[in-house]
Parts: C-alpha cells; sequence; structure tokens
C-alpha cells in the first residue's frame, strides 16, 4: 500500500503547492494569495470578511468621516468649469443665470416682467417653467469685466468654498454636505424669486453663506473656541449688509438662514440608530418647503398658470 500524498495545495489555486495556513480559516493559502495580518497571513476572502466587520469611525452627526474633501473639490471644479464655458460662450449666463421673471422682446433683449405683455414679448425665467434656474445660477459667476467686482467674483467665492468647505465637509461626511450645499443654494435662488423676482443673479454665495452657517453650528456643537468663529461670523454678516449695495443680499441671506436651519438638524438631532432617519427627514421637509414658496411665488406672478 502507498503512504497517503503529503503534498497540500492552495484553496484558490488547487494546482499550486502550499504549506501556509490562513489564520483565520486555516485553509492552505499560496504566496499569490497571502495577505500580511497582526498575526501570520490571510487569504483574500477573509481580508474581505475582516473589512466588512470593523465599525468605520463616523462624525458627531453620522456620517462618515472622510480625511479627504471630494465634494469640495468636485464643487470647485464644477464652478470653474462653468466659469470657463462663460467665457467661451457668453450666452450661457443668460440662458442658465437665475431669473425668476422677465420678458424676451423681439429684439431678443429682456424686458420687465409683466403678466399681461403684448404679442412679440415671450415670458422667460422660472415663472415660465425654467426651474432648473433655481439651482444653476449657484454655478455662474458675473463675467471677468463685469459688474462691480468681475472676475474677483469667482475667485473670492472659491477661495471661501475652499477655507470652509472642507472643513465643514470634513464634519459632516460627505453626503450631508453635499445635500447641505445643494438646499442653501436653492434657499438663496427662492429668497431671490420672492422678494426680487425681475432680478437675474449668479454666483455661489448664497451655498457659501450656508456653508458659513453649517460652520458656526457645528462649532458650538464641538465645544470650540468662539473667540475665532464669532468673528468671522461678525465679518461674513457684516459683509451680508455691505454687499446688499451692490450684490444680491436676498441670495446670501436665504442661503444663510437654509444653511443654518439645515445644520442646526444635523448638529442636534439625537445619536442613534433614527439620526440619519431625522436628518433626511429635516432636509426633505426643507426641499419641500422651499418648492412650495418657489410654486406659489410663480402662481401669483403668472396669476395661477404655474407652468410646469
Amino acid at each position: 500500500m502507498e503512504p497517503e500524498s503529503a503534498v497540500t495545495t492552495c484553496y484558490r489555486h488547487p494546482k499550486v503547492e502550499s504549506y501556509v495556513r490562513c489564520t483565520r480559516c486555516e485553509r492552505f493559502i499560496c504566496p499569490d494569495c497571502m495577505r500580511e495580518a497582526a498575526v501570520g497571513h490571510q487569504c483574500p476572502a477573509c481580508v474581505r470578511e475582516g473589512a466588512r466587520s470593523i465599525r468605520r469611525p463616523r462624525t458627531v452627526v453620522g456620517g462618515r468621516v472622510s480625511t479627504v474633501p471630494v465634494v469640495t473639490y468636485v464643487l470647485i471644479a464644477l464652478n470653474v468649469l462653468a466659469y470657463l464655458g462663460e467665457l467661451i460662450r457668453p450666452a450661457l449666463v443668460d440662458r442658465f443665470q437665475m431669473l425668476g421673471a422677465a420678458l424676451t422682446g423681439p429684439d431678443g433683449g429682456l424686458y420687465v416682467w409683466d403678466a399681461a405683455h403684448p404679442d412679440g414679448y415671450h415670458p422667460t425665467g422660472v415663472a415660465d417653467g425654467e426651474w432648473y434656474r433655481l439651482l444653476t445660477g449657484a454655478f455662474l459667476h458675473l463675467p471677468a469685466t463685469e459688474g462691480t467686482f468681475g472676475i474677483l467674483h469667482i475667485v473670492m467665492n472659491m477661495v471661501s468654498l475652499w477655507n470652509l468647505g472642507r472643513l465643514v465637509e470634513y464634519r459632516l461626511g460627505r453626503v450631508r454636505y453635499l445635500a447641505l450645499y445643494l438646499l442653501s443654494a436653492l434657499g438663496g435662488s427662492v429668497l431671490v424669486l420672492l422678494i426680487a423676482p425681475t432680478a437675474a443673479t449668479v454666483g455661489a454665495s448664497g451655498a457659501i453663506f450656508g456653508v458659513g452657517a453649517a460652520y458656526y453650528v457645528l462649532a458650538r456643537r464641538l465645544g470650540d473656541d468662539m473667540n475665532t468663529v464669532n468673528r468671522f461670523m461678525a465679518g461674513l454678516v457684516l459683509w451680508l449688509v455691505i454687499s446688499a449695495a451692490f450684490t444680491s443680499w436676498q441670495g446670501h441671506l436665504g442661503g444663510l438662514l437654509t444653511g443654518g436651519a439645515i445644520s442646526l438638524a444635523y448638529a442636534y438631532a439625537p445619536r442613534g440608530p433614527r439620526q440619519a432617519l431625522i436628518q433626511t427627514a429635516a432636509c426633505a421637509s426643507m426641499l419641500v418647503l422651499l418648492a412650495a414658496v418657489a410654486f406659489a411665488k410663480v402662481s401669483e406672478l403668472t396669476g395661477g398658470g404655474v407652468t410646469q
């Protein structure tokens, strides 16, 4: 009778001899399958299983901790790309800027809104069903040689987003931060629609004011040194007042209020299994509120004939 073969093979590669066992499942593994562990080696399947069982760190508001501010980078890139698009095709500004209600004349120019407009004049803006303007305007900026600031408009906004966004994204997590940014941008546009529907506006300032409000709320929630934070907020409010003379203060204020409300819901939702549900409900409620206000204003402007 021949002795039993002592050759053992890798369980993932049966043709490869192996004499090393996975320290977790104790199956034989070849050098290609070995993954270094705290003690010995593990097979790829056990490494994946172990990674799933590790509890990932969470921020104080329940978001996943991320050391790389990917969302902030993407938002800055989108704003810069949109600005380059404006330089190549200036008509993009007229097409996508925030505009509540205006008339396009026979010559193609914009005229003051009048619900009872004469023949040859056509409605344009959110009142004509261009709802996308409520968000797209937040990714556009003043052309390089126009307005009070020109190219400084996008430069100042992107520097502010770079400085504030990275910190707030780290404390909120990517998903919550993105929701805050977009809702703040929307909140700024809705307040412009509500108070100054005939004004054409562009800029990420509303969203950035919302991020600034979140920075303040989170600092208080985490017990940061409030001296620096209070000085920052005082400067932000001062800028809101001063800029009212030459920028859309409605957009700034709308973003600030929306961002403040959302960040309060983020920061003070009770921790536990229902935390994310409460925060999601707060964001959804804000979205419904903003949509209802915008719908009501457009209905008022058009005499009840809301364009879908």
